[in-house]
């Protein structure tokens, strides 16, 4: 946390000279500015997320993850939360870590106009039914997509660093790509049906490609610089991280093939990898809790502990889903549920409550420093709100997942305004942090 304090509070006051890490060039103010923006939308999403689980309950309980309520909503996560907080992190990222200069912040902007405004319209098209909504909406997230991948592809070859983190960013900036021509292919299939009974094999790559390749991936190689940073861990192995980009990168390749062949023994091998990747990422991620300095583990970093478990439920569940298919669709629903709102969620909420108070306490508090006046990161927001959320919206998915296991509409909409209630506390504490008010 001082080597992260140290680089944020030179990049708060957009000084030239090189931060602490590897001579890396700080962000300026307005790269600051620009995750911030991204960061303020993407809680509205994970808001509105939460608000659509509820009304989406009896659809869940019966396993229709493939109706248009259910897909309208669930891009509230994936596109809006998701992705956009990737963005914002990006922006952060690539100078501090990378030492990467962000080509155009006025691109950065523009990206932000255009996607963030494109996914609640794309998302209500869906869900409503509504053609012009969901055609207008996709033609401005495709805009916001390729701003954003140009703006950050264009800074990669400037990068100082260019180990693992920038690999990652690399593949998972290639499987965001791809993610949007399968969605636009599955857009159009909505009103053709061109791809008839394949409608189905190319949604389940579609999911996969956005879940690992452009998250988990994006996840995995962000973790290798962050987590030894806000763990402070020291002397763990880190020969993982490559191992789980290599196998979760060539799982997500084989099972597009195996799918889209229909060859089985190449599906169930990419089974195999993405297991594996999985299986390496946790371990990576283990190996830092477990080498770390400090004994005891913050609450950010408690939701990234709760969201491996999640994701290695989410894995084990993966074989029984290919094994029985469309045949038993609420365990394709489990699985997703599980996965996305149990793993990456949370995992990425635990990051939030690293780096956004520490850019608002910077920016806030950065003429105080040495004055003793200035409160500490972690009195900007309440530990004991944010355990409470974390064990709200850790039930809020089991129940969700259990409820939907036993086709029990009152138990999915009970998990639903749990993980909703956990949503919420998560709002205020954010809020909180904006407006500087301290313990």
């Amino acid at each position: 946390m001082t080597a992260a304090l140290r680089i944020t509070r030179a990049g708060a006051a957009g000084a030239p000279s090189a931060a602490p890490m590897g001579g890396a060039p700080t962000p300026s103010p307005s790269s600051v500015l620009l995750a911030g923006e991204h960061f303020a939308a993407a809680m509205l999403y994970l808001a509105a997320g939460a608000i659509g689980l509820v009304w989406i309950a009896p659809e869940l309980a019966i396993g229709a993850f493939a109706s248009p309520h259910v897909v309208g909503v669930a891009h509230l996560f994936t596109l809006g939360w998701l992705t956009t907080t990737i963005f914002g992190a990006l922006y952060q990222l690539l100078p501090v870590a990378l030492g990467a200069p962000l080509r155009s912040v006025r691109a950065g902007h523009a990206s932000f106009w255009t996607f963030v405004p494109g996914v609640a319209l794309f998302a209500t098209g869906i869900a409503a039914n509504l053609t012009v909504l969901h055609h207008l909406g996709i033609a401005l997230i495709a805009t916001g997509i390729v701003l954003a991948v140009g703006n950050v592809a264009s800074a990669l070859p400037r990068a100082r660093s260019r180990d693992v983190t920038w690999a990652a960013v690399a593949i998972a900036l290639c499987f965001l790509s791809t993610t949007l021509v399968l969605g636009v292919v599955l857009l159009h299939n909505l009103h053709t049906g061109f791809i008839a009974e394949a409608r189905m094999l190319v949604l389940a790559v579609h999911i996969h490609v956005a879940l690992v390749g452009w998250a988990l991936i994006m996840i995995t190689g962000v973790s290798h610089r962050l987590l030894p940073m806000f763990l402070l861990s020291h002397g763990a192995s880190t020969q993982w991280t490559k191992r789980a980009l290599a196998l979760l990168a060539s799982g997500v390749l084989a099972l597009c093939v195996g799918l889209d062949a229909r060859v089985p023994a190449i599906t169930w091998t990419a089974v195999v990898l993405l297991q594996a990747g999985v299986g390496c990422f946790v371990w990576q991620a283990c190996s830092f809790y477990r080498a770390r300095v400090r004994r005891k583990i913050d609450v950010g970093m408690r939701f990234a502990g709760s969201a491996l478990g999640f994701l290695v439920a989410s894995a084990l569940i993966g074989p029984a889903v290919l094994a029985r298919g469309l045949a038993h669709p609420r365990l394709v629903t489990i699985y997703v549920i599980v996965g996305l709102l149990g793993g990456i969620v949370l995992y990425v909420i635990g990051f939030f409550y690293k780096i956004v108070p520490l850019l608002a306490w910077t920016v806030r508090y950065r003429n105080r420093l040495g004055k003793g006046t200035a409160p500490t990161v972690a009195a900007t927001f309440s530990s004991n709100v944010a355990h409470v959320q974390l064990a709200c919206m850790a039930l809020g998915v089991i129940a969700l997942a259990g409820g939907t296991a036993a086709a029990s509409v009152h138990v999915v909409r009970g998990g639903a305004a749990i993980y909703l209630a956990g949503v919420l506390l998560f709002v205020s504490q954010i809020v909180r942090v904006a407006v500087g008010k301290s313990s």
